[in-house]
Protein backbone atom coordinates (compact mmCIF):
# COMPACT_ATOMS: atom_id res chain seq x y z
CA UNK A 1 0.00 0.00 0.00
CA UNK A 2 1.24 3.50 -0.86
CA UNK A 3 1.84 5.76 2.15
CA UNK A 4 2.56 9.50 2.29
CA UNK A 5 5.44 9.57 4.76
CA UNK A 6 6.50 13.19 4.87
CA UNK A 7 5.91 16.64 3.43
CA UNK A 8 8.29 19.58 3.49
CA UNK A 9 6.60 22.96 3.10
CA UNK A 10 8.49 26.20 2.40
CA UNK A 11 7.14 29.76 2.09
CA UNK A 12 3.50 28.70 1.88
CA UNK A 13 1.05 30.97 3.67
CA UNK A 14 2.08 31.32 7.32
CA UNK A 15 4.55 28.45 6.98
CA UNK A 16 8.15 29.54 6.59
CA UNK A 17 9.84 26.14 6.53
CA UNK A 18 8.32 23.07 8.13
CA UNK A 19 8.39 19.29 7.85
CA UNK A 20 5.20 17.27 8.40
CA UNK A 21 5.88 13.65 9.38
CA UNK A 22 2.85 11.41 8.93
CA UNK A 23 1.94 8.05 10.38
CA UNK A 24 1.07 5.05 8.18
CA UNK A 25 -2.09 4.80 10.28
CA UNK A 26 -4.05 7.70 11.77
CA UNK A 27 -2.39 11.15 11.98
CA UNK A 28 -4.19 14.05 13.66
CA UNK A 29 -3.07 17.62 12.93
CA UNK A 30 -4.00 20.07 15.68
CA UNK A 31 -3.19 23.61 16.76
CA UNK A 32 -4.69 26.97 17.60
CA UNK A 33 -7.11 28.55 15.17
CA UNK A 34 -5.10 30.34 12.49
CA UNK A 35 -1.92 28.46 13.32
CA UNK A 36 -1.70 27.05 9.80
CA UNK A 37 -3.29 23.61 10.13
CA UNK A 38 -5.15 24.03 6.87
CA UNK A 39 -1.83 24.68 5.12
CA UNK A 40 -1.27 20.94 5.48
CA UNK A 41 -4.38 20.37 3.38
CA UNK A 42 -3.37 23.13 0.95
CA UNK A 43 0.12 21.65 0.59
CA UNK A 44 -1.23 18.21 -0.16
CA UNK A 45 -3.64 19.74 -2.66
CA UNK A 46 -0.71 21.31 -4.52
CA UNK A 47 1.13 17.99 -4.56
CA UNK A 48 -1.98 16.45 -6.08
CA UNK A 49 -2.12 18.92 -8.95
CA UNK A 50 -4.43 21.51 -7.36
CA UNK A 51 -4.71 25.06 -8.66
CA UNK A 52 -1.61 27.17 -8.09
CA UNK A 53 -2.61 30.44 -6.41
CA UNK A 54 0.23 32.98 -6.20
CA UNK A 55 -1.53 34.46 -3.14
CA UNK A 56 -0.38 31.34 -1.27
CA UNK A 57 3.26 32.39 -1.56
CA UNK A 58 4.54 33.82 1.71
CA UNK A 59 5.07 37.59 1.63
CA UNK A 60 8.66 38.39 0.69
CA UNK A 61 9.37 34.95 -0.80
CA UNK A 62 9.98 34.30 -4.49
CA UNK A 63 8.15 30.97 -4.53
CA UNK A 64 6.37 28.39 -2.39
CA UNK A 65 7.65 24.82 -2.52
CA UNK A 66 5.97 21.62 -1.35
CA UNK A 67 7.82 18.33 -1.49
CA UNK A 68 6.39 14.96 -0.52
CA UNK A 69 7.88 11.50 -0.05
CA UNK A 70 5.57 8.59 -0.82
CA UNK A 71 6.42 4.93 -0.33
CA UNK A 72 5.07 2.84 -3.17
CA UNK A 73 5.10 -0.88 -3.77
CA UNK A 74 6.31 -2.25 -7.13
CA UNK A 75 3.36 -2.69 -9.47
CA UNK A 76 1.13 -0.18 -7.65
CA UNK A 77 -0.93 1.95 -10.02
CA UNK A 78 0.86 5.02 -8.65
CA UNK A 79 4.28 3.46 -9.27
CA UNK A 80 3.35 2.46 -12.81
CA UNK A 81 2.04 5.93 -13.65
CA UNK A 82 5.15 7.58 -12.20
CA UNK A 83 7.45 5.35 -14.25
CA UNK A 84 5.40 6.01 -17.39
CA UNK A 85 6.02 9.72 -16.82
CA UNK A 86 9.77 9.08 -16.60
CA UNK A 87 10.03 9.40 -12.82
CA UNK A 88 12.41 7.27 -10.76
CA UNK A 89 11.56 5.38 -7.59
CA UNK A 90 14.50 4.96 -5.26
CA UNK A 91 14.39 2.45 -2.41
CA UNK A 92 10.62 2.26 -2.72
CA UNK A 93 10.21 6.04 -2.30
CA UNK A 94 8.69 8.42 -4.85
CA UNK A 95 9.50 12.13 -4.48
CA UNK A 96 6.81 14.56 -5.63
CA UNK A 97 7.31 18.34 -5.63
CA UNK A 98 5.41 21.43 -6.68
CA UNK A 99 6.70 24.99 -6.94
CA UNK A 100 4.49 28.07 -7.20
CA UNK A 101 6.17 31.40 -7.95
CA UNK A 102 4.94 34.74 -6.67
CA UNK A 103 4.17 35.64 -10.30
CA UNK A 104 1.84 32.64 -10.59
CA UNK A 105 4.05 30.23 -12.55
CA UNK A 106 3.86 26.61 -11.48
CA UNK A 107 6.23 23.67 -11.93
CA UNK A 108 5.81 20.02 -11.02
CA UNK A 109 8.37 17.25 -10.55
CA UNK A 110 7.79 13.54 -10.15
CA UNK A 111 10.60 11.18 -9.27
CA UNK A 112 13.18 13.81 -10.25
CA UNK A 113 11.58 14.43 -13.64
CA UNK A 114 9.76 17.62 -14.65
CA UNK A 115 6.18 16.71 -15.59
CA UNK A 116 2.95 18.52 -16.52
CA UNK A 117 0.77 19.32 -13.50
CA UNK A 118 -1.90 17.07 -15.02
CA UNK A 119 0.30 14.04 -14.30
CA UNK A 120 0.10 14.85 -10.57
CA UNK A 121 -3.68 15.04 -10.87
CA UNK A 122 -3.74 11.57 -12.45
CA UNK A 123 -1.47 10.28 -9.71
CA UNK A 124 -3.77 11.76 -7.07
CA UNK A 125 -6.65 9.57 -8.24
CA UNK A 126 -4.60 6.53 -7.25
CA UNK A 127 -3.22 7.90 -3.99
CA UNK A 128 -5.41 10.22 -1.95
CA UNK A 129 -9.04 11.06 -1.30
CA UNK A 130 -9.38 14.58 0.10
CA UNK A 131 -12.53 15.45 2.01
CA UNK A 132 -13.16 18.84 3.51
CA UNK A 133 -16.01 21.17 4.24
CA UNK A 134 -16.24 22.22 0.59
CA UNK A 135 -16.62 18.57 -0.41
CA UNK A 136 -19.26 18.17 2.29
CA UNK A 137 -21.23 21.12 0.93
CA UNK A 138 -20.86 19.79 -2.60
CA UNK A 139 -22.40 16.47 -1.62
CA UNK A 140 -25.56 18.33 -0.59
CA UNK A 141 -26.33 18.89 -4.27
CA UNK A 142 -28.55 16.21 -5.87
CA UNK A 143 -26.29 15.99 -8.93
CA UNK A 144 -23.31 15.15 -6.69
CA UNK A 145 -25.42 12.64 -4.80
CA UNK A 146 -26.27 10.87 -8.06
CA UNK A 147 -22.58 10.81 -8.96
CA UNK A 148 -21.78 9.38 -5.52
CA UNK A 149 -24.39 6.65 -5.93
CA UNK A 150 -23.10 5.80 -9.41
CA UNK A 151 -19.56 5.63 -8.08
CA UNK A 152 -20.68 3.26 -5.33
CA UNK A 153 -22.63 1.07 -7.77
CA UNK A 154 -19.54 0.52 -9.92
CA UNK A 155 -19.89 -1.56 -13.10
CA UNK A 156 -23.59 -2.19 -12.49
CA UNK A 157 -24.21 1.46 -13.41
CA UNK A 158 -21.06 2.26 -15.36
CA UNK A 159 -21.72 -0.27 -18.14
CA UNK A 160 -25.29 0.81 -19.03
CA UNK A 161 -24.32 4.43 -18.40
CA UNK A 162 -21.56 4.28 -21.04
CA UNK A 163 -23.99 2.79 -23.58
CA UNK A 164 -26.66 5.31 -22.61
CA UNK A 165 -24.26 8.26 -22.95
CA UNK A 166 -23.21 7.14 -26.46
CA UNK A 167 -26.84 6.74 -27.56
CA UNK A 168 -27.72 10.10 -26.00
CA UNK A 169 -24.96 11.88 -27.92
CA UNK A 170 -26.04 10.27 -31.19
CA UNK A 171 -29.70 11.14 -30.56
CA UNK A 172 -28.77 14.75 -29.89
CA UNK A 173 -26.87 14.88 -33.21
CA UNK A 174 -29.79 13.28 -35.08
CA UNK A 175 -32.34 15.66 -33.56
CA UNK A 176 -30.13 18.65 -34.38
CA UNK A 177 -29.85 17.58 -38.02
CA UNK A 178 -33.59 16.88 -38.21
CA UNK A 179 -34.37 20.31 -36.81
CA UNK A 180 -32.08 21.91 -39.37
CA UNK A 181 -33.65 20.01 -42.25
CA UNK A 182 -37.19 20.85 -41.25
CA UNK A 183 -36.76 24.45 -40.07
CA UNK A 184 -34.65 25.39 -43.10
CA UNK A 185 -36.84 23.59 -45.64
CA UNK A 186 -37.79 26.86 -47.43
CA UNK A 187 -34.18 28.06 -47.61
CA UNK A 188 -33.04 24.70 -48.93
CA UNK A 189 -35.82 24.67 -51.57
CA UNK A 190 -34.73 28.13 -52.76
CA UNK A 191 -31.12 26.97 -52.89
CA UNK A 192 -32.17 23.93 -54.93
CA UNK A 193 -34.08 26.12 -57.43
CA UNK A 194 -31.07 28.39 -57.94
CA UNK A 195 -28.77 25.42 -58.44
CA UNK A 196 -31.19 23.79 -60.86
CA UNK A 197 -31.41 27.02 -62.94
CA UNK A 198 -27.64 27.42 -63.01
CA UNK A 199 -27.01 23.81 -63.98
CA UNK A 200 -29.55 24.11 -66.80
CA UNK A 201 -27.74 27.22 -68.08
CA UNK A 202 -24.42 25.41 -68.08
CA UNK A 203 -25.92 22.32 -69.72
CA UNK A 204 -27.51 24.47 -72.47
CA UNK A 205 -24.13 25.92 -73.42
CA UNK A 206 -22.30 22.61 -72.77
CA UNK A 207 -18.78 24.09 -72.53
CA UNK A 208 -15.70 21.96 -73.08
CA UNK A 209 -12.55 22.15 -70.94
CA UNK A 210 -10.19 24.84 -72.32
CA UNK A 211 -12.69 25.85 -75.03
CA UNK A 212 -12.59 29.53 -74.07
CA UNK A 213 -8.81 29.67 -74.58
CA UNK A 214 -8.99 27.92 -77.97
CA UNK A 215 -11.81 30.17 -79.22
CA UNK A 216 -9.96 33.31 -78.12
CA UNK A 217 -6.97 32.23 -80.23
CA UNK A 218 -9.19 31.41 -83.23
CA UNK A 219 -11.00 34.75 -82.99
CA UNK A 220 -7.68 36.58 -82.97
CA UNK A 221 -6.57 34.66 -86.07
CA UNK A 222 -9.83 35.16 -87.97
CA UNK A 223 -9.98 38.85 -87.15
CA UNK A 224 -6.55 39.44 -88.76
CA UNK A 225 -6.78 36.94 -91.62
CA UNK A 226 -5.89 39.37 -94.45
CA UNK A 227 -2.85 40.76 -92.68
CA UNK A 228 -1.67 37.25 -91.78
CA UNK A 229 -2.09 36.05 -95.40
CA UNK A 230 -0.22 39.06 -96.83
CA UNK A 231 2.64 38.65 -94.35
CA UNK A 232 2.91 34.93 -95.08
CA UNK A 233 3.00 35.61 -98.87
CA UNK A 234 5.77 38.19 -98.51
CA UNK A 235 7.78 35.87 -96.30
CA UNK A 236 7.31 33.02 -98.78
CA UNK A 237 8.48 35.23 -101.66
CA UNK A 238 11.55 36.28 -99.68
CA UNK A 239 12.46 32.67 -99.07
CA UNK A 240 11.43 30.93 -102.28
CA UNK A 241 11.11 33.78 -104.79
CA UNK A 242 8.23 35.39 -106.65
CA UNK A 243 7.36 33.65 -110.00
CA UNK A 244 6.25 36.97 -111.44
CA UNK A 245 9.57 38.70 -110.56
CA UNK A 246 12.31 36.94 -112.50
CA UNK A 247 14.90 39.51 -111.45
CA UNK A 248 14.21 39.18 -107.75
CA UNK A 249 16.66 37.58 -105.35
CA UNK A 250 15.39 35.06 -102.76
CA UNK A 251 17.04 33.39 -99.78
CA UNK A 252 16.78 29.87 -101.21
CA UNK A 253 18.69 30.85 -104.38
CA UNK A 254 21.37 32.73 -102.47
CA UNK A 255 21.97 29.85 -100.02
CA UNK A 256 22.04 27.33 -102.86
CA UNK A 257 24.70 29.42 -104.61
CA UNK A 258 26.76 29.53 -101.44
CA UNK A 259 26.61 25.79 -101.21
CA UNK A 260 27.65 25.26 -104.76
CA UNK A 261 30.66 27.56 -104.30
CA UNK A 262 32.05 25.20 -101.69
CA UNK A 263 31.30 21.90 -103.39
CA UNK A 264 34.53 21.92 -105.47
CA UNK A 265 36.94 22.51 -102.60
CA UNK A 266 35.29 20.91 -99.51
CA UNK A 267 37.33 17.74 -99.94
CA UNK A 268 40.54 19.63 -99.15
CA UNK A 269 39.60 20.76 -95.62
CA UNK A 270 37.33 19.00 -93.08
CA UNK A 271 36.52 22.36 -91.44
CA UNK A 272 35.26 23.78 -94.69
CA UNK A 273 33.36 20.57 -95.38
CA UNK A 274 31.58 21.01 -92.07
CA UNK A 275 30.52 24.53 -92.99
CA UNK A 276 29.32 23.29 -96.35
CA UNK A 277 27.17 20.67 -94.56
CA UNK A 278 25.63 23.35 -92.34
CA UNK A 279 24.79 25.42 -95.45
CA UNK A 280 23.09 22.32 -96.80
CA UNK A 281 21.03 22.05 -93.60
CA UNK A 282 20.04 25.71 -93.96
CA UNK A 283 18.86 25.04 -97.49
CA UNK A 284 16.68 22.18 -96.30
CA UNK A 285 15.26 24.27 -93.40
CA UNK A 286 14.50 27.19 -95.76
CA UNK A 287 12.70 24.85 -98.14
CA UNK A 288 10.62 23.40 -95.26
CA UNK A 289 9.65 26.84 -93.90
CA UNK A 290 8.81 28.09 -97.40
CA UNK A 291 6.57 25.07 -97.96
CA UNK A 292 4.77 25.59 -94.63
CA UNK A 293 4.24 29.28 -95.40
CA UNK A 294 2.64 28.33 -98.72
CA UNK A 295 0.41 25.82 -96.92
CA UNK A 296 -0.49 28.34 -94.18
CA UNK A 297 -1.76 30.82 -96.68
CA UNK A 298 -3.82 28.12 -98.44
CA UNK A 299 -5.38 26.91 -95.12
CA UNK A 300 -6.04 30.35 -93.61
CA UNK A 301 -9.82 30.72 -93.17
CA UNK A 302 -10.98 34.25 -93.72
CA UNK A 303 -14.67 33.32 -93.60
CA UNK A 304 -16.57 36.13 -91.80
CA UNK A 305 -19.40 33.69 -91.01
CA UNK A 306 -16.98 31.51 -89.03
CA UNK A 307 -15.72 34.59 -87.17
CA UNK A 308 -19.31 35.52 -86.27
CA UNK A 309 -19.97 31.98 -85.01
CA UNK A 310 -16.82 32.05 -82.88
CA UNK A 311 -17.72 35.40 -81.32
CA UNK A 312 -21.24 34.19 -80.60
CA UNK A 313 -19.89 31.09 -78.85
CA UNK A 314 -17.46 33.20 -76.85
CA UNK A 315 -20.31 35.45 -75.73
CA UNK A 316 -22.22 32.41 -74.46
CA UNK A 317 -19.18 31.21 -72.51
CA UNK A 318 -18.61 34.72 -71.09
CA UNK A 319 -22.19 34.75 -69.80
CA UNK A 320 -21.35 31.60 -67.82
CA UNK A 321 -18.00 32.84 -66.48
CA UNK A 322 -19.61 36.04 -65.21
CA UNK A 323 -21.90 33.96 -62.98
CA UNK A 324 -20.18 30.72 -62.14
CA UNK A 325 -16.40 31.01 -62.46
CA UNK A 326 -13.47 33.00 -63.76
CA UNK A 327 -12.99 30.64 -66.72
CA UNK A 328 -14.60 27.58 -68.31
CA UNK A 329 -12.66 25.19 -66.05
CA UNK A 330 -14.03 26.97 -62.96
CA UNK A 331 -17.56 26.87 -64.43
CA UNK A 332 -17.29 23.13 -64.97
CA UNK A 333 -16.01 22.66 -61.39
CA UNK A 334 -18.95 24.72 -60.05
CA UNK A 335 -21.36 22.59 -62.09
CA UNK A 336 -19.89 19.39 -60.64
CA UNK A 337 -20.15 20.66 -57.05
CA UNK A 338 -23.60 22.12 -57.71
CA UNK A 339 -24.88 18.82 -59.05
CA UNK A 340 -23.66 17.02 -55.92
CA UNK A 341 -25.25 19.64 -53.67
CA UNK A 342 -28.52 19.47 -55.62
CA UNK A 343 -28.56 15.69 -55.22
CA UNK A 344 -28.12 16.21 -51.48
CA UNK A 345 -30.90 18.81 -51.30
CA UNK A 346 -33.25 16.73 -53.41
CA UNK A 347 -32.59 13.84 -51.04
CA UNK A 348 -33.76 15.81 -48.00
CA UNK A 349 -37.07 14.04 -47.84
CA UNK A 350 -35.34 10.68 -47.87
CA UNK A 351 -32.84 11.93 -45.28
CA UNK A 352 -35.62 13.22 -43.05
CA UNK A 353 -37.23 9.80 -43.22
CA UNK A 354 -33.96 8.05 -42.35
CA UNK A 355 -33.24 10.40 -39.46
CA UNK A 356 -36.78 10.10 -38.11
CA UNK A 357 -36.49 6.32 -38.12
CA UNK A 358 -33.06 6.49 -36.43
CA UNK A 359 -34.39 8.94 -33.84
CA UNK A 360 -37.22 6.55 -32.94
CA UNK A 361 -34.80 3.62 -32.65
CA UNK A 362 -32.45 5.66 -30.44
CA UNK A 363 -35.31 6.78 -28.21
CA UNK A 364 -36.24 3.13 -27.79
CA UNK A 365 -32.64 2.27 -26.89
CA UNK A 366 -32.51 5.16 -24.40
CA UNK A 367 -35.74 3.97 -22.81
CA UNK A 368 -34.28 0.50 -22.29
CA UNK A 369 -30.93 1.82 -21.06
CA UNK A 370 -32.62 4.45 -18.89
CA UNK A 371 -34.67 1.71 -17.27
CA UNK A 372 -31.51 -0.34 -16.73
CA UNK A 373 -29.85 2.67 -15.06
CA UNK A 374 -32.87 3.22 -12.82
CA UNK A 375 -32.94 -0.45 -11.82
CA UNK A 376 -29.19 -0.52 -11.11
CA UNK A 377 -29.33 2.70 -9.11
CA UNK A 378 -32.33 1.51 -7.13
CA UNK A 379 -30.56 -1.71 -6.20
CA UNK A 380 -27.30 0.08 -5.33
CA UNK A 381 -29.19 2.76 -3.39
CA UNK A 382 -30.65 0.16 -1.04
CA UNK A 383 -27.19 -1.29 -0.33
CA UNK A 384 -25.56 2.15 -0.05
CA UNK A 385 -28.22 3.47 2.32
CA UNK A 386 -28.02 0.34 4.49
CA UNK A 387 -24.24 0.62 4.70
CA UNK A 388 -24.36 4.34 5.60
CA UNK A 389 -27.08 3.69 8.17
CA UNK A 390 -24.92 1.00 9.76
CA UNK A 391 -21.99 3.42 9.87
CA UNK A 392 -24.16 6.06 11.55
CA UNK A 393 -24.86 3.59 14.32
CA UNK A 394 -21.11 3.58 14.96
CA UNK A 395 -21.12 7.38 15.00
CA UNK A 396 -23.56 7.84 17.90
CA UNK A 397 -26.62 8.03 15.63
CA UNK A 398 -28.08 4.57 16.35
CA UNK A 399 -31.64 5.48 15.38
CA UNK A 400 -30.88 7.44 12.21
CA UNK A 401 -31.93 6.02 8.88
CA UNK A 402 -30.54 7.02 5.51
CA UNK A 403 -32.38 6.36 2.27
CA UNK A 404 -32.35 7.47 -1.33
CA UNK A 405 -35.24 8.98 -3.26
CA UNK A 406 -34.93 8.10 -6.94
CA UNK A 407 -37.48 10.02 -8.95
CA UNK A 408 -38.24 10.97 -12.54
CA UNK A 409 -40.07 14.05 -13.84
CA UNK A 410 -43.03 13.59 -16.15
CA UNK A 411 -42.37 14.88 -19.66
CA UNK A 412 -44.80 17.54 -20.92
CA UNK A 413 -45.27 15.56 -24.12
CA UNK A 414 -44.17 12.23 -25.53
CA UNK A 415 -41.70 13.80 -27.93
CA UNK A 416 -39.59 15.30 -25.13
CA UNK A 417 -39.36 12.19 -22.95
CA UNK A 418 -38.35 8.54 -22.90
CA UNK A 419 -40.34 5.63 -21.51
CA UNK A 420 -39.12 4.58 -18.05
CA UNK A 421 -41.35 2.56 -15.77
CA UNK A 422 -44.26 2.89 -18.18
CA UNK A 423 -44.18 6.71 -18.09
CA UNK A 424 -42.81 9.32 -20.44
CA UNK A 425 -40.20 11.15 -18.38
CA UNK A 426 -37.60 13.85 -18.97
CA UNK A 427 -34.06 12.63 -19.54
CA UNK A 428 -30.53 14.00 -19.74
CA UNK A 429 -26.92 12.90 -20.38
CA UNK A 430 -26.94 10.63 -17.28
CA UNK A 431 -30.41 9.14 -17.57
CA UNK A 432 -33.81 10.09 -16.29
CA UNK A 433 -33.17 9.74 -12.56
CA UNK A 434 -33.15 12.50 -9.96
CA UNK A 435 -31.31 11.14 -6.94
CA UNK A 436 -31.55 12.63 -3.47
CA UNK A 437 -30.08 11.41 -0.18
CA UNK A 438 -32.62 11.48 2.67
CA UNK A 439 -32.13 11.30 6.44
CA UNK A 440 -34.54 10.40 9.20
CA UNK A 441 -32.56 11.32 12.37
CA UNK A 442 -34.78 9.36 14.75
CA UNK A 443 -37.73 6.93 14.70
CA UNK A 444 -40.96 8.58 13.62
CA UNK A 445 -39.21 11.37 11.72
CA UNK A 446 -40.04 11.70 8.06
CA UNK A 447 -37.04 11.26 5.78
CA UNK A 448 -35.93 14.66 4.51
CA UNK A 449 -33.12 15.79 2.22
CA UNK A 450 -29.90 15.82 4.26
CA UNK A 451 -29.44 19.52 3.54
CA UNK A 452 -32.69 20.20 5.42
CA UNK A 453 -33.04 17.24 7.75
CA UNK A 454 -29.65 17.22 9.48
CA UNK A 455 -28.04 19.54 12.00
CA UNK A 456 -24.43 20.59 11.51
CA UNK A 457 -23.07 17.78 13.65
CA UNK A 458 -25.38 15.19 12.09
CA UNK A 459 -24.42 16.34 8.63
CA UNK A 460 -20.72 15.91 9.38
CA UNK A 461 -21.32 12.39 10.61
CA UNK A 462 -23.47 11.50 7.60
CA UNK A 463 -20.73 12.73 5.29
CA UNK A 464 -18.10 10.80 7.23
CA UNK A 465 -20.27 7.69 7.06
CA UNK A 466 -20.61 8.14 3.30
CA UNK A 467 -16.86 8.41 2.91
CA UNK A 468 -16.24 5.37 5.08
CA UNK A 469 -18.64 3.38 2.90
CA UNK A 470 -16.78 4.61 -0.17
CA UNK A 471 -13.55 3.51 1.46
CA UNK A 472 -14.87 -0.03 1.51
CA UNK A 473 -16.13 -0.05 -2.07
CA UNK A 474 -13.59 2.19 -3.82
CA UNK A 475 -10.51 2.29 -1.59
CA UNK A 476 -7.52 4.58 -1.95
CA UNK A 477 -4.33 4.39 0.14
CA UNK A 478 -4.72 7.76 1.91
CA UNK A 479 -7.70 9.74 3.21
CA UNK A 480 -7.40 13.36 4.24
CA UNK A 481 -10.24 14.89 6.27
CA UNK A 482 -10.20 18.64 6.83
CA UNK A 483 -12.49 19.68 9.72
CA UNK A 484 -14.96 16.98 8.68
CA UNK A 485 -15.87 16.74 12.37
CA UNK A 486 -17.18 20.33 12.43
CA UNK A 487 -20.31 20.70 14.55
CA UNK A 488 -19.67 17.45 16.42
CA UNK A 489 -18.93 17.24 20.12
CA UNK A 490 -19.22 15.11 23.23
CA UNK A 491 -19.96 11.42 22.80
CA UNK A 492 -20.48 11.81 19.05
CA UNK A 493 -16.95 13.20 18.74
CA UNK A 494 -15.59 10.12 20.50
CA UNK A 495 -17.43 7.91 18.04
CA UNK A 496 -16.06 9.90 15.11
CA UNK A 497 -12.54 9.39 16.46
CA UNK A 498 -13.19 5.69 16.98
CA UNK A 499 -14.52 5.32 13.41
CA UNK A 500 -11.54 7.14 11.90
CA UNK A 501 -9.21 4.87 13.88
CA UNK A 502 -11.04 1.87 12.46
CA UNK A 503 -10.69 3.23 8.93
CA UNK A 504 -6.95 3.72 9.58
CA UNK A 505 -6.52 -0.03 10.04
CA UNK A 506 -6.81 -0.48 6.28
CA UNK A 507 -5.66 2.93 5.00
CA UNK A 508 -3.62 5.95 5.93
CA UNK A 509 -5.85 8.60 7.51
CA UNK A 510 -4.84 12.26 8.04
CA UNK A 511 -7.31 14.47 9.93
CA UNK A 512 -7.09 18.20 10.54
CA UNK A 513 -9.18 18.57 13.69
CA UNK A 514 -10.00 20.81 16.62
CA UNK A 515 -11.61 18.01 18.64
CA UNK A 516 -9.55 16.35 21.39
CA UNK A 517 -11.89 13.34 21.29
CA UNK A 518 -10.84 12.75 17.67
CA UNK A 519 -7.14 13.57 18.15
CA UNK A 520 -6.88 11.12 21.05
CA UNK A 521 -7.53 8.18 18.72
CA UNK A 522 -4.66 9.11 16.40
CA UNK A 523 -1.55 6.98 16.13
CA UNK A 524 0.41 10.23 15.76
CA UNK A 525 -0.55 13.76 16.73
CA UNK A 526 1.13 16.74 15.07
CA UNK A 527 1.00 20.20 16.63
CA UNK A 528 1.22 23.25 14.36
CA UNK A 529 2.42 26.36 16.22
CA UNK A 530 3.33 29.86 15.13
CA UNK A 531 6.38 31.71 16.33
CA UNK A 532 6.24 35.20 17.81
CA UNK A 533 6.46 36.79 14.34
CA UNK A 534 3.39 34.86 13.15
CA UNK A 535 5.17 32.29 10.98
CA UNK A 536 5.47 28.52 11.22
CA UNK A 537 9.09 27.36 11.13
CA UNK A 538 10.69 23.93 11.06
CA UNK A 539 10.30 23.70 14.82
CA UNK A 540 6.64 24.77 14.53
CA UNK A 541 5.38 21.34 13.44
CA UNK A 542 6.14 18.79 16.12
CA UNK A 543 5.18 15.22 16.87
CA UNK A 544 3.51 15.10 20.29
CA UNK A 545 4.31 12.27 22.63
CA UNK A 546 3.80 11.56 26.28
CA UNK A 547 3.38 14.67 28.45
CA UNK A 548 3.38 17.02 25.45
CA UNK A 549 0.39 15.24 23.95
CA UNK A 550 -1.51 15.36 27.25
CA UNK A 551 -0.86 19.12 27.46
CA UNK A 552 -2.16 19.69 23.90
CA UNK A 553 -5.28 17.64 24.51
CA UNK A 554 -5.83 19.58 27.74
CA UNK A 555 -5.60 22.82 25.80
CA UNK A 556 -8.06 21.52 23.24
CA UNK A 557 -10.45 20.43 26.01
CA UNK A 558 -10.41 23.48 28.24
CA UNK A 559 -8.09 26.03 26.73
CA UNK A 560 -5.77 25.49 29.73
CA UNK A 561 -2.77 23.23 29.34
CA UNK A 562 -2.11 23.05 33.09
CA UNK A 563 -5.67 22.48 34.32
CA UNK A 564 -5.64 19.32 36.46
CA UNK A 565 -9.22 18.53 35.48
CA UNK A 566 -8.44 18.94 31.79
CA UNK A 567 -5.30 16.82 32.16
CA UNK A 568 -7.24 14.06 33.86
CA UNK A 569 -9.81 14.16 31.10
CA UNK A 570 -7.07 14.12 28.44
CA UNK A 571 -5.41 11.09 30.01
CA UNK A 572 -8.80 9.38 30.20
CA UNK A 573 -9.39 10.08 26.50
CA UNK A 574 -6.01 8.62 25.57
CA UNK A 575 -6.67 5.52 27.65
CA UNK A 576 -10.11 5.07 26.11
CA UNK A 577 -8.61 5.42 22.64
CA UNK A 578 -5.84 2.95 23.48
CA UNK A 579 -8.33 0.34 24.65
CA UNK A 580 -10.92 0.88 21.89
CA UNK A 581 -8.49 1.53 19.05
Amino acid sequence: MSVLEEMRIRSLGVIDDAVVELSPGFTAVTGETGAGKTMVVTSLGLLLGGRADPALVRVGAKAAVVEGRITVAPGDAAAVRAEEAGGEIEDGALIVSRTVSAEGRSRAHLGGRSVPVGVLTELADELVAVHGQTDQQGLLKPARQRQALDRYAGDAVETPHAAYAAAFRRLRAVVTELDELTTRARERAQEADLLRFGLEEVAAVDPLPGEDTELAAEAERLGHAEALASAAALAHAALAGDPEDQEGVDATTVVAAAGRSLDGVRAHDPALAGLADRIGEISILLADVAGELAGYSDQLDADPLRLAAVEERRAALTALTRKYGEDVSAVLAWAEEGAARLTELEGDDDRIGELTAERDVLRGELSALGQALTDARTEAAARFAAAVTEELASLAMPHARVSFAIRQTEAPDEASGIDVGGRSVLYGPSGADEVELLLAPHPGAQPRPIAKGASGGELSRVMLAVEVVFAGSDPVPTYLFDEVDAGVGGKAAVEVGRRLAKLARSAQVVVVTHLPQVAAFADRQLLVEKTVDGSVTRSGVTVLEGEDRVRELSRMLAGQEDSETARAHAEELLETARIDG
